[in-house]
């Protein structure tokens, strides 16, 4: 069963694909810049205006388990709703609003949409979709999204060996202000190759301080065994989860702002071992996401055998514009069809 497209080496410097494209742009190997990182905290309170704030009133616990009930779609298996799961903190996204994510890279246009097409058209494709998910289910408001690729893995080891490329803080800014103008949350992603996450997640801190930005991490990517990133899958292990859920948890007490969603890519059951050992916490939403691509009964599989028997809280899917059409019927899965799954994912991810 195949569920990424093979690997592919960007000529220009070197950046791996496999589920989320190719790269043919220069990236930059430090973490920051001067500049945008002291600027980046005076403009967060103007990036997202529409961005909830734990301030406001506290989470409807009998609405939040209607919508979770919901979400279970009528699933009769016990996994569905997730048993025991803390209530967020106010502020929280998840499940009231459904999240519509484009995935990318401003460097690429081989990585997703959000670096293929200028901001403008690309903020008008997104347009296109928060509407098609409004008319599919009405009851659930949509929030768009930017999921950017900040620290990416490529073919070249680098000056460290660690086979990643931290992205500039002034890329970053730049997504932050594209995001701005439709209000749209922005989720910062990281592959780590053969560094590790508490190596790189650190040093994303002054963003994730800001309300409107979350986190994305990449099994795939994560190269424990040492090999070169791109030759076999990567995995994490539900430590690794616990310790970015902690950190982000962290930040959500210090600087009193709502829970982060935590997504985690997924698309075989060795990407994320000990499922069961993942902590829920009122700071912070798990989103374990269905990563795969491929004609829609593939698809469906996956998600079947990977993200419905090992529940942690949400789910996720993703939807390739180019890779879903490759084989037959040609097409991608539309809302409707992604509305019939148990359960119901609350994030959709366009790349």
């Amino acid at each position: 069963m195949k569920y990424r497209y093979s690997l592919i080496l960007a000529a220009a410097i070197g950046v791996i694909t496999m589920g989320c494209g190719s790269n043919t742009g220069k990236a930059s190997n430090t973490a920051s810049n001067g500049d945008s990182a002291a600027a980046v905290k005076q403009e967060g309170a103007t990036e997202n205006e529409g961005a909830e704030s734990s301030t406001s009133q506290p989470v409807d616990t009998a609405a939040y388990n209607r919508k979770i009930k919901e979400l279970a779609n009528g699933d009769t298996s016990g996994y569905w709703p997730v048993k025991k799961q803390p209530y967020p903190l106010a502020g929280a996204i998840l499940p009231f609003k459904r999240v519509i994510a484009y995935y990318g890279n401003l460097y690429s246009k081989k990585m997703g949409v959000l670096g293929e097409y200028p901001p403008e058209q690309m903020l008008k494709m997104l347009d296109q979709e928060v509407k098609k998910w409004e008319k599919a289910d009405p009851k659930t408001p949509v929030q768009p999204a930017l999921h950017y690729i900040a620290v990416v893995a490529q073919g070249d080891g680098g000056k460290d060996g660690k086979f990643r490329y931290r992205m500039p803080f002034k890329q970053i800014d730049s997504v932050l202000k594209i995001a701005a103008k439709r209000k749209a949350i922005v989720f910062l992603d990281i592959q780590v190759a053969l560094s590790d996450i508490h190596s790189e997640l650190p040093l994303l801190e002054p963003y994730l301080k800001l309300p409107n930005v979350h986190l994305g991490i990449d099994p795939e990517f994560s190269m424990k065994t040492g090999a070169k990133p791109g030759t076999r899958i990567g995995t994490y292990d539900a430590a690794d989860v616990n310790y970015a859920s902690d950190f982000l948890a962290k930040l959500v007490r210090a600087n009193n702002l709502p829970p982060k969603i935590l997504t985690v890519h997924r698309f075989t059951k060795k990407m994320v071992t000990n499922t069961q050992n993942i902590k829920l916490r009122p700071e912070v939403q798990i989103v374990m996401h269905m990563d795969g691509w491929g004609e829609p009964e593939l698809k469906k599989g996956t998600y079947r055998h990977f993200i419905f028997p090992e529940p942690v809280q949400f789910t996720g899917f993703k939807l390739f514009y180019k890779n879903d059409l490759k084989k037959a019927p040609h097409q991608m899965m539309t809302p409707q069809d992604l509305l019939k799954l148990k359960p119901q994912p609350v994030y959709i991810q366009y790349q």
